[in-house]
Order: C-alpha cells, then sequence, then structure tokens
C-alpha cells in the first residue's frame, strides 16, 4: 500500500516541528513578519500544521475559516505569498524532506493561492 503524503513527513510531530521552523523562518523575514504582529502564534502554528496535516492525506479534518474570509482584508500580495512559500519549501528540506514531497505539499499550498493572494505587487 502507497504511503500518504502526511506519512511520507512523518506524521503529526514531523509536520509540528516543521511548521515550527517555517514560523521561526517567516517572523524573522521583514518582508512578511508584519502579517503576523498581533496573532496568537501558539495557535497559529497548531492551525497551521492542522492545515498541512489535513491537505496531505492526514487523518485531520481542517476546521479553519475559509482561506478567502480569513485572508480577505490581509492585503497579501503575490510575492509575499511566495515568501512564504519560499520558507515552507526551506523548513520542508531542513528536515530532509526529498524534493518530489516538498513539490507536492507546495503544490497543495499553490491550490490555495487565489483565496489568499488579494493586492497585486
Amino acid at each position: 500500500m502507497t504511503k500518504t503524503l502526511y506519512e511520507r513527513l512523518g506524521g503529526e510531530g514531523a509536520i509540528t516541528a516543521v511548521v515550527d521552523e517555517f514560523y521561526d523562518r517567516v517572523i524573522a523575514d521583514e518582508q512578511v513578519a508584519g502579517y503576523f504582529d498581533d496573532v496568537d502564534m501558539q495557535k497559529q502554528r497548531a492551525h497551521q500544521a492542522q492545515f498541512i496535516s489535513s491537505v496531505t492525506g492526514g487523518p485531520v479534518e481542517y476546521s479553519g475559516a475559509e482561506m478567502e474570509s480569513v485572508h480577505a482584508d490581509m492585503g497579501i500580495t503575490p510575492s509575499d505569498f511566495q515568501a512564504i512559500a519560499t520558507h515552507l519549501e526551506d523548513a520542508l528540506a531542513e528536515f530532509g524532506v526529498g524534493a518530489d514531497d516538498r513539490e507536492a505539499v507546495l503544490s497543495e499550498i499553490a491550490s490555495y493561492q487565489d483565496a489568499i493572494v488579494t493586492a497585486a505587487d
């Protein structure tokens, strides 16, 4: 039986570790850190781990608000989205996730780009 992407990533613990690394990188990036100024980062990290687990085929049901409504007033640009995606890819690479699996995760995230990006560069 073929493993799901969630299983290939290492499951809940591994995804949580990747998400922690990812947000450490995001918060250190002045281009995108401002989006998280007034955010409960503990809650945000848990939420993101749940989201990634869900979109990678894990046994997790995503319970976040609709992407469009959450991001509607944030003014996220395509370059901001790309910066965040790069931080996710780098965090996955930091944990030894192979290129094909990194691409699969990023492809899942990219499918939400139209709901997240609400401003022009």
